[in-house]
């Protein structure tokens, strides 16, 4: 019985820590007054606890405020530099390692390009990639190895969190990758490793537009199409954490062939690349079939997009920046080319009808449009998208939904990774 209250204790006063960290992280520099009316804790276990943090070195004082009558009241918050977060976004056509403080200002950066479809995207270069980049942001950001609180990774598919995480990526023809296996063998550093659209999600929530919702769709577009979903605060993974995949739902009954292998998706109509083949065709062809999917991805796609963009073909459909300028190009000319007027109108038209699922099925507070690419359709087709959505959603739920812009950039998959082991952190209460 006596373990067993010793335990308990133990617990409760973890959970404490835990309580005044998240308080000060979110709402600080605060003083212990104001901890214990946020927390409901008494003043006796504020001082303790906020005792030991300072101890620790993970709080320090950030000045102090005027008290009613009495004297000066002493600020807190979560120190800076009392330790380091990696976030890691294993992209289609990247992979790019950050290294952050604990209040997530970014303190060095390395990045890899990736060719799409290429042999670089096996799990084994990959894995390569991800473990060089971690020894080049510590040497050049000067972090002690020993300070780094974990390393999280943000990865497109599945991940199945079990004793080890799986990563299953369908549209990649992959299964069951053990990543965190393969990552053990060239680093000692805490490993988090989940979906790259949950973990820009949880940042948006966190400090970008999500912020104050406890109800959010964070509406991923760019080479892929995701989405993180957010229910009373938590997200949403589902049975098998297979939750979120947006992009494989169907908008139209043998439509567009998808690369997971299915046809319809609403990948196939409103990702990057289906935007940049259905530009590439003749005015006034017929979308949807098979056959013209693989004539336009072969021929005419090319050639419509490089006069758009000003470059080359090949250039236009390469990797990484060549595609993303590419559909800059379209979206920027969509004021004076009917052609790309067209096709962005009938991107907006199906991605008002996803969002209008996404409203039907989860009755969201927010939906929040972010990723690369739908940031630049967000951008000039805003009104549109939402107009279509009202189209296509029930009148009540999408009365009651606001559609904005994520607030975090375009590549905010490497912030989001790095909130996965600040999660881990501020519910332990201790950076390692």
């Amino acid at each position: 019985m006596g373990q067993m209250n010793r335990r308990t204790v133990r617990d409760l006063r973890r959970g404490n820590r835990s309580t005044l960290l998240r308080q000060l992280y979110f709402q600080g520099p605060v003083s212990r007054q104001e901890l214990g009316a946020l927390t409901g804790l008494s003043s006796g276990s504020v001082s303790n606890v906020v005792g030991e943090l300072l101890a620790d070195g993970l709080v320090e004082e950030a000045g102090s405020v005027e008290s009613d009558g009495g004297r000066p009241r002493t600020l807190l918050r979560v120190a800076p530099g009392s330790g380091h977060l990696i976030g890691v976004d294993v992209g289609e056509t990247h992979v790019r390692v950050e290294l952050f403080d604990l209040t997530l200002t970014e303190l060095a950066r390395w990045e890899h390009p990736l060719t799409p479809g290429g042999l670089e995207r096996e799990p084994e270069p990959v894995v390569g990639h991800i473990l060089t980049g971690l020894d080049a942001v510590v040497a050049k950001s000067g972090a002690e190895p020993g300070k780094v609180i974990g390393v999280g990774v943000g990865v497109p598919g599945v991940v199945e969190q079990g004793d080890e995480a799986l990563v299953h990526g369908p549209t990649a023809g992959r299964d069951a990758v053990p990543l965190e296996r393969l990552l053990r063998t060239g680093t000692e550093l805490p490993l988090f490793i989940d979906n790259g659209a949950t973990a820009q999600g949880q940042a948006e929530m966190w400090f970008g537009a999500g912020r104050g919702a406890d109800n959010a769709v964070i509406a991923l577009i760019g080479s892929g199409v995701g989405a993180a979903i957010v229910t009373a605060g938590m997200p949403y993974r589902g049975a098998t954490s297979s939750a979120g995949e947006w992009g494989h739902t169907v908008v139209q009954v043998g439509g567009r062939a998808c690369r997971c292998g299915a046809v319809g998706c609403l990948e196939a109509y409103v990702g990057a690349q289906a935007v940049l083949d259905r530009y590439g065709r003749r005015a006034g062809g017929v979308y949807g079939g098979a056959e013209e999917d693989a004539a336009a991805a072969g021929a005419g796609a090319g050639a419509g997009v490089g006069a758009a963009a000003g470059v080359g073909a090949g250039a236009c459909l390469g990797a990484g920046e060549d595609q993303q300028a590419a559909f800059a190009a379209i979206v920027g000319a969509a004021g004076t080319e009917a052609r790309a007027r067209e096709v962005l109108e009938e991107t907006a038209a199906y991605l008002g009808a996803g969002i209008a699922d996404l409203i039907n099925l989860f009755n969201p507070e927010r939906i929040i449009l972010g990723g690369w690419a739908g940031l630049l359709l967000g951008g000039r087709m805003l009104p549109r998208i939402r107009a279509a959505t009202a189209a296509y959603a029930l009148h009540r739920p999408y009365a009651q939904t606001e559609i904005g812009l994520a607030e975090l950039g375009p590549d905010a998959v490497a912030l989001g990774a790095a909130t996965l082991p600040l999660a881990h952190f501020l519910a332990t209460g201790r950076a390692r």
